[in-house]
C-alpha cells in the first residue's frame, strides 16, 4: 500500500537513507529531473543539486538527521533542483521521516514551483511598479522636499518588506548631509555609521550606478546588532555622488533582482526630483539674494547722497568754527558717525555686488602668511589657529584688501562661535570644478580657501538665511549682520562661488572658490600701477560745471569747489548743462554726477562732450558702484570719485582729471 501511495503521489517522491543515497523514486520524479529510476537509485540525493548549494545541503541534512520531524510543504525555503539537462529550476520540498527495523529512511515530496514563482515575481514586480507611481505621485504633490521622503522612507519599507530604510543626502545650499529614516531605525543607528565608509561604498558603486548588498557591521555595530542583512543604492548628480539609499533587514535574506531593480528605479527617481528640487532653491536663493542685492544697492546709492550733504556741510562747519574746540569737538563726532555709515554702505554695497574693485594678481600663500602673523596677534589664545597650502599654488585674481577683509571677517565669526576656545583652520586646495550657475560649461581651476571652525555651528533655519544682510544671532550692539552677505557678494563678484556646510555642536565649515589665475598679466590692472606723482595746480583757476541734480548735493559740490580755488557754476541736468556750455565758453573742467534722474545721464553727457568739446575735462562722481565699476582709477577713460567725499578727495579728483586731458594733448 505505501508503494502504490508513493507511486500514485502527485508530486515527485524519493526515498533517501541516511546516508543520502536515493533508495527509490516514483514516476513524478522521473519525469521532473528526466531520469529514469534506474539511473537514481544508489546515486547520491546531491547528483538533483546544484553544485553552488550543495555544501549547504549537506549541512542541513547533517542537522535534519539529528533531529527528523515532519516539515510540510512550503515551511521551508524555495530551494533550487537540477535536472539531467543541467537546467535548474525553484521547488518546494516536504520531508517526512521513515523508521525501519535497523535504519530510518526519509521521504522527500518535491514540488516544481516554476509558475508559482512566476506568478509570484509577476505580483511582486505589479507590487513594486504600483509603488514607484505612488513615489512619482508623492514627489508631485508634497510641499516640501523634506515632506516628500518622510513619506517616500515609509512606502520603500512596507514596499521591501523591510524595516529599517535610511536616505542621506547633502543639501545645495549648505553641502550639509540630510539625513531622513524610517520608523524602524534609530538615530542611535544613524549617528553611529562610520561616514566615511559610507562614502567610499557610495564611491565605489557609483563606477556602475548599481545597489549592493552588503553586511550592516561595515557601517556600525548599532546596525549590525539591529539587522541582519542591508543593501544600499547611490544617488549620484553629473558630476558626484550626491548620497545613497539603504535599506536593512531584520531577518537574513537576499534581496533579489526585482529588490535591486525597484532599488535602483527608486534611487534614480530620487535623484532626479531632488536635483529638480535643488535647483529651484538655488534659484529662488539666488532670485532672493538678488532681490534683496537690488534693494540694497538702490539704498546705498540715496544714503551715499544724503552722507554726501551731511559729510560736506559738516566739513565747512569745521572751517568755520575753526575757533571753537568745544564745537569741533561735536562736529568731529559728527563727521566720524558719517563715516560709519559710508562704510556700512559699502558693505551694502558688496553685497549688491556693486562694490568698486581693484582686482589683480595675488599669491595666496604671501597673503595668508600676513594674514595669519594679525590673526595671532588679534584672537584669543585659547583659539588654535592653523593655515595649510600646497607649495605650488595657482595665484588668483582678486581684490587683495578685499579678501584679505573677507577672511578677517570669516576669522572673527569663527572666534565668536567659540567662546571657550577651539581649533580655526584656513585651509586651501586646488579643485577643477563646473561652475555652478553653468552646469554645462568646462571645468575651471579654482583656488578654494576653507576656513572650518569647531565652534557651536547653526541650525538649518539659521543656516538658511547667512547670507542675508542684517540678518545675525548676536546680541544687540555685537554684530551688524553684513559679514557674511559682504563675504558672499565679495566672491560671486570675483567670479568664484562659495558654499557653507555647518551643524549645530559640530562647526562651521566656509569654502570660498576663487578662479585660478593661470594667465593673467598684472600689467596695466587697476590697483597694479604705480600712483603718479599729483600733479601742481594750474597757475590759472580752471572754471568747473557741477552738474547734480540733488540740490543739497550740489551746494556742498560747489563749495566744495570753491573752496579748493576754482570759478564754479551748478546745474541740474545734462541738458541744461549743454546749453551752459554754449553760454560759457571759459568753462575747462565738468564735474557732473552719473545719475542724473530721468533725462541724460551723466556718463552720456561725457560722451557727448568728447564729441563736441574734446577740450573740456570730465570728472564723474556716484554713490552706486553699478553706474562706474572702474574703481577710483576711472571708467570709460573718465575720472571717477565715489560718493561721499571729503573736500581733499574732490581736490586730488579734480587735478588728475586736469592732468590726464592736458596729457592727452601732448
Amino acid at each position: 500500500m505505501f508503494r502504490e501511495l508513493f507511486d500514485i503521489a502527485p508530486d515527485a517522491m524519493l526515498a533517501v537513507d541516511e546516508a543520502g543515497h536515493i533508495v527509490r523514486v516514483n514516476g513524478q520524479a522521473e519525469r521532473l529531473f528526466g531520469y529514469a529510476e534506474r539511473e537514481l537509485v544508489g546515486c547520491h540525493i546531491e547528483i538533483l543539486i546544484p553544485k553552488r548549494a550543495r555544501a549547504a545541503h549537506k549541512k542541513h541534512m547533517a542537522e535534519y538527521a539529528h533531529n527528523p520531524r515532519v516539515r510540510p510543504m512550503g515551511a521551508g525555503q524555495e530551494l533550487t533542483a537540477l535536472r539531467v539537462d543541467g537546467s535548474e529550476f525553484p521547488v518546494e520540498v516536504a520531508l517526512s521521516p521513515v523508521r525501519l527495523e535497523n535504519s530510518a529512511l526519509y521521504v522527500a515530496a518535491i514540488r516544481d514551483i516554476s509558475e508559482t514563482q512566476r506568478a509570484r515575481q509577476a505580483l511582486t514586480r505589479a507590487r513594486y511598479d504600483g509603488a514607484i507611481a505612488q513615489i512619482g505621485q508623492l514627489l508631485l504633490a508634497a510641499p516640501n522636499l523634506g515632506e516628500a521622503i518622510g513619506g517616500m522612507t515609509q512606502q520603500v519599507a512596507a514596499t521591501l518588506q523591510v524595516q529599517g530604510v535610511v536616505l542621506a543626502f547633502k543639501e545645495s545650499l549648505s553641502e550639509r548631509m540630510v539625513v531622513h529614516t524610517s520608523l524602524g531605525v534609530s538615530m542611535d543607528v544613524v549617528d553611529t555609521i562610520n561616514h566615511k565608509l559610507l562614502s567610499g561604498l557610495v564611491e565605489a558603486l557609483s563606477m556602475d550606478n548599481t545597489p549592493r548588498i552588503f553586511e550592516p557591521a561595515i557601517l556600525s555595530a548599532s546596525a549590525a546588532a539591529s539587522f541582519s542583512a542591508a543593501a544600499i543604492a547611490p544617488l549620484l548628480d553629473p558630476v558626484r555622488s550626491a548620497g545613497a539609499l539603504l535599506v536593512f533587514s531584520h531577518a537574513a535574506r537576499d534581496f533579489d533582482h526585482d529588490a535591486m531593480h525597484f532599488l535602483q528605479s527608486f534611487a534614480l527617481m530620487l535623484t532626479s526630483a531632488i536635483q529638480r528640487i535643488q535647483t529651484q532653491d538655488r534659484l529662488l536663493h539666488a532670485q532672493r539674494l538678488d532681490a534683496v542685492g537690488q534693494l540694497t544697492g538702490g539704498i546705498a546709492h540715496d544714503f551715499n547722497n544724503l552722507l554726501t550733504i551731511i559729510s560736506g556741510n559738516l566739513q565747512i562747519l569745521e572751517d568755520e568754527l575753526s575757533s571753537r574746540p568745544d564745537v569741533l569737538e561735536v562736529v568731529g563726532a559728527a563727521r566720524r558717525a558719517t563715516t560709519r555709515g559710508a562704510d556700512l554702505t559699502r558693505k551694502l554695497l558688496a553685497f549688491a555686488r556693486r562694490q568698486q574693485l581693484l582686482p589683480q594678481v595675488c599669491e595666496v600663500d604671501t597673503l595668508l602668511n600676513d594674514l595669519g602673523d594679525m590673526l595671532r596677534r588679534t584672537l584669543d589664545d585659547a583659539i588654535d589657529l592653523q593655515i595649510h597650502y600646497p607649495s605650488d599654488m595657482p595665484p588668483i585674481f582678486v581684490d587683495p584688501g578685499q579678501l584679505d577683509a573677507a577672511l578677517v571677517n570669516l576669522a572673527v565669526n569663527a572666534r565668536d562661535a567659540m567662546p571657550r576656545g577651539g581649533r580655526l583652520s584656513i585651509t586651501v586646495t586646488i579643485r577643477n570644478e563646473q561652475p555652478p550657475e553653468h552646469e554645462a560649461a568646462a571645468t575651471a581651476t579654482y583656488v578654494v580657501l576653507a576656513v572650518r571652525d569647531t565652534g557651536m555651528g547653526m541650525s538649518p533655519e539659521v543656516l538658511a538665511h547667512a547670507f542675508e544682510p542684517f540678518f545675525t544671532t548676536k546680541a544687540q550692539h555685537k554684530g551688524t549682520g553684513l559679514g557674511l552677505s559682504m563675504v558672499y557678494g565679495f566672491v560671486k563678484q570675483s567670479g568664484g562661488h562659495l558654499t557653507i556646510e555647518s551643524k549645530l555642536g559640530y562647526g562651521t565649515c566656509i569654502e570660498l572658490h576663487l578662479p585660478a589665475a593661470m594667465s593673467v598679466s598684472v600689467t596695466g590692472q587697476p590697483g597694479s600701477a604705480q600712483h603718479a606723482p599729483m600733479p601742481a595746480e594750474p597757475a590759472k583757476p580752471d572754471v568747473v560745471l557741477v552738474v547734480e541734480d540733488e540740490p543739497d548735493v550740489r551746494d556742498v559740490a560747489l563749495r566744495f569747489v570753491r573752496s579748493l580755488g576754482y570759478v564754479a557754476h551748478g546745474i541740474s541736468n545734462a541738458e541744461q548743462a549743454l546749453d551752459a556750455l554754449d553760454r560759457l565758453p571759459d568753462v575747462t573742467l565738468v564735474f557732473s554726477d552719473i545719475m542724473l534722474g530721468s533725462g541724460m545721464t551723466g556718463m552720456a553727457l561725457a560722451h557727448r562732450l568728447q564729441m563736441t568739446r574734446p577740450d573740456l575735462t570730465v570728472l564723474l562722481t556716484t554713490g552706486d558702484a553699478r553706474s562706474g565699476q572702474g574703481g577710483s582709477h576711472g571708467v570709460h577713460g573718465y575720472e571717477l570719485l565715489p560718493k561721499p567725499y571729503l573736500r581733499d578727495d574732490l581736490g586730488r579728483a579734480l587735478l588728475r582729471a586736469i592732468h590726464k586731458q592736458r596729457a592727452s594733448r601732448q
